[in-house]
C-alpha cells in the first residue's frame, strides 16, 4: 500500500513508523508540514492510499481529510485531548496511559478511533518515555490501524462513549510555564522532578539562576547533598546539583532564554552554559546520579552510559574512554557497553561544537576523541565486547556499536548508519566496520540513502547480531541474563583466544590506523573549509531551523528491498564462530 506520512518533523517516532511500515512491504513517503507549504497540493502529487500522521502539530486541512483517510497518532488514551497530553500525564504522576490512532476530522483529537494501545509511564523523562513506552504503543496502534484499513471492513468507533465512561479524560490546555514553574522554597523533590521530567526535552522549565533566565532540561534525584532551597551545591559531569526544600536534584542541561530578534537558543551542559557566572563549586566525584557507571556480575562487566540526546562531546568521550580502560583492567570475560534504556549514541556533540570559540577546532577534537574510544573497543582482545543498544543510534554512535564483537539491539530501536545529512564523510572507523558486516554494496547503499533502519532490518542486514524483544524497562535485565550465558559458554574462551590472532592478521593486511587516517583526512578538509555545507547544516540543526521543503530522499516513496545475494559480499559479522545463547 502507498502510505504518506505527514509530520511536523522527521523525529524519532516518525522514523520508526517509516522504517517499520517499509519492513512490511508498504511504499512509504514523507511530507513535512512546513510554513508556507500547501498540504492539499502535496497530497495530490503523492496520491496516497492512506495518510498517517505520527507527529503532527498542525491541523490537517479539510480538503485533505475529506478526500483521504488520515490517521493521526495522539500520545494519550481514547478521549484525552489537547497539545500537552503526555506532559500533563507526567506532571500529574499518572502511571497508566496509552496511545490512540484516530481519524482526522474538523475537531482536533476528536475523530473516530481506529486503534488504542495502553502503556505504563515509569518515572523517567518525557523524551525517554516518548522514544520508549509511548513509541512502542504508538507503533503497535499504527500497525493495527493500517491493518484494519487495508482489510476494508473495519468501522472505527466514536470517542463519546469512552469519554462518558472515564471522567478524567478531557480536553486539557497547553501546559505553559505558569504551571511548570518550580517554587524552590516550597516544592518537594518529587514535585520538582515531575516538573523537570514533564518538560524534557521541550520546552524545558523556565527559571532564574545566577542573574539569568534559563530553561532547565533533565532532572535526577540526589540523595546525600543538601543546602538552602534553590542553592547550587556541586557539579558533576557537566551537570549542576541544586537544593530543593527536602533534598536536591541534578540538572544536566540548560538553555538560555531567547532574546528578541536573536536566533533560537540551544541546550548545553549546565556548567558550560553558565560559564563564568558559575561560582566555585566542588566537583563531586561520587554522587547518586552519574552519566557513566560500571558494575560487575560474575564474569560480566557492565559499562553503562547515558548522555542527554545521545550526543557525546569531547569531554564525554574522554571520560567514557577512561572508564572503558578501567573496565578492561577487571578480570571479566564479557564486557557489555551501553545504556540501560533510551539512546545508545548519536556521535559527536553538535551543540557543544556550535558553542565553541572555534567550531572547526572543536569538531576536530571531538571526532578524534570518539575515534580513540572506537579504536580501544576494536583493539580489545582479552574479552568479548557486547554493544547493548537499548535505544536509537545514529552516525558515529552506530559505528561505536559496530566496533564491538556482538551488537544486541532492543526491538524498538532505530538505527541511522549514515553521515550524509550533516555534510560529513564520517569517521569512527566506519570504512572498516560497516563493509565488514554488511558488504561494500550494502554499506554504500546505507550511507547514500540516509534512511532509518529498524532493529529487525538491521539484523537481516548484519548490522545487528541479536534483537532483544523487550520493553524499555526490561531490556537491561534481559541483556544481563544473555551476557551471563555468553560468559558461561565453553566456546567463549576459544573466541577470546582467537581475537588476538584475527586482529594481527587484519593489521598485517591493512592496519586500523590506515582507515582512521583516510577518514580523518576527509573530515579535516570539511572542518577547515568555512564554506563546507557541514557548517551551515550544523547551525541549522542546532538552532532547529526548519527546511524550506521536504528533503528529496524522504519525499520519494521508499520500500525496504532487503539485502540481495549480490549485495551481501562481506564476511560474517564476526569470523569467529558464535554458538547460540538462547
Amino acid at each position: 500500500m502507498h502510505i504518506l506520512l505527514l509530520a511536523s518533523a522527521f523525529n524519532s517516532l516518525t522514523q520508526r513508523v517509516h522504517a517499520e511500515l517499509r519492513d512490511r512491504g508498504h511504499r512509504v513517503a514523507v511530507e513535512l508540514a512546513l510554513p508556507g507549504g500547501s498540504l492539499p497540493d502535496v497530497v495530490r502529487l503523492h496520491a496516497p492510499e492512506l495518510i498517517v500522521a505520527p507527529m503532527l502539530k498542525a491541523a490537517i486541512p479539510e480538503e485533505v481529510w475529506a478526500a483521504h483517510t488520515c490517521l493521526v497518532v495522539h500520545p494519550g488514551p481514547v478521549g484525552d485531548r489537547g497539545p500537552s497530553s503526555l506532559d500533563w500525564a507526567i506532571h500529574e504522576g499518572i502511571d497508566e496511559w496509552g496511545v490512540t490512532v484516530l481519524q482526522a476530522d474538523g475537531e482536533m483529537d476528536a475523530g473516530d478511533v481506529w486503534a488504542c494501545v495502553p502503556c505504563r509511564l515509569p518515572r523517567v523523562s518525557k523524551s525517554e518515555l516518548y522514544r520508549g513506552e509511548i513509541a512502542d504503543a504508538a507503533l503497535e496502534a499504527v500497525l493495527l490501524a493500517v491493518e484494519r484499513f487495508a482489510g476494508g471492513a473495519h468501522v472505527p468507533c466514536k470517542q463519546d462513549t469512552v469519554r462518558a465512561a472515564d471522567a478524567r479524560l478531557r480536553t486539557r490546555p497547553y501546559l505553559d510555564q505558569s504551571v511548570r514553574r518550580i517554587d524552590w522554597a516550597e516544592d518537594a523533590t518529587g514535585t520538582v522532578l515531575r516538573k523537570l521530567r514533564a518538560a524534557d526535552s521541550q520546552p524545558g522549565v523556565l527559571d532564574t539562576l545566577l542573574g539569568g533566565e534559563w530553561y532547565l532540561h533533565g532532572g535526577h534525584r540526589e540523595s546525600v547533598l543538601r543546602g538552602r532551597p534553590g542553592e547550587l551545591l556541586a557539579t558533576r559531569a557537566g551537570a549542576v546539583c541544586r537544593a530543593t526544600r527536602d533534598g536536591a536534584v541534578w540538572i544536566p542541561e540548560l538553555r538560555a532564554r531567547r532574546l528578541s530578534g536573536q536566533p533560537p537558543t540551544y541546550k548545553l551542559p549546565a556548567v558550560a552554559a553558565l560559564g563564568d557566572r558559575l561560582p566555585p563549586l566542588p566537583e563531586v566525584p561520587e554522587a547518586t546520579w552519574t552519566d557513566i557507571r560500571y558494575r560487575e556480575s560474575g564474569d560480566v562487566g557492565f559499562l553503562s552510559f547515558s548522555f542527554p540526546g545521545g550526543a557525546m562531546s569531547t569531554e564525554q568521550c574522554r571520560r567514557l574512554l577512561d572508564a572503558y580502560r578501567e573496565a578492561c583492567a577487571r578480570p571479566t570475560s564479557v564486557l557489555v557497553l551501553g545504556g540501560e534504556r533510551d539512546f545508545f549514541s548519536n556521535g559527536i556533540h553538535l551543540n557543544v561544537i556550535e558553542a565553541a570559540a572555534d567550531p572547526a577546532a572543536e569538531s576536530w577534537a571531538n571526532i578524534n576523541a570518539i575515534d580513540d574510544l572506537v579504536e580501544a573497543v576494536l583493539a580489545t582482545t582479552d574479552r568479548l565486547v557486547v554493544a547493548a543498544v537499548a535505544g536509537n543510534a545514529a552516525a558515529g554512535g552506530v559505528m561505536l556499536a559496530l566496533a564491538a564483537d556482538e551488537v544486541w539491539c532492543r526491538s524498538g530501536a532505530v538505527l541511522n548508519p549514515h553521515y550524509r545529512l550533516m555534510g560529513l564523510y564520517g569517521s569512527e572507523y566506519w570504512t572498516y566496520t560497516l563493509p565488514r558486516r554488511v558488504g561494500p554494496a550494502v554499506a554504500e547503499r546505507l550511507v547514500r540513502e540516509a534512511l532509518p533502519v529498524s532493529a529487525a532490518s538491521a539484523q537481516g542486514l548484519g548490522l545487528v547480531d541479536r534483537v532483544v524483544d523487550a520493553g524499555p524497562g526490561a531490556f537491561a535485565g534481559e541483556v544481563g541474563r544473555l551476557a551471563a550465558r555468553l560468559a558461561a559458554l565453553p566456546a567463549t574462551g576459544t573466541r577470546i583466544a582467537a581475537k588476538k590472532t584475527e586482529l594481527e592478521r587484519r593489521e598485517s593486511e591493512t592496519p586500523l590506523v590506515a582507515y582512521r587516517e583516510r577518514e580523518l583526512a576527509r573530515m579535516r578538509l570539511t572542518f577547515d573549509d568555512p564554506h563546507a555545507p557541514y557548517h551551515a547544516l550544523r547551525r541549522a540543526f542546532v538552532h532547529k531551523e526548519r527546511p524550506a521543503c521536504t528533503p528529496a530522499h524522504l519525499a520519494a516513496p521508499q520500500t525496504d528491498p532487503g539485502p540481495s545475494a549480490t549485495e551481501f559480499t562481506g564476511t560474517a559479522p564476526h569470523d569467529i564462530p558464535s554458538p547460540p545463547i538462547g
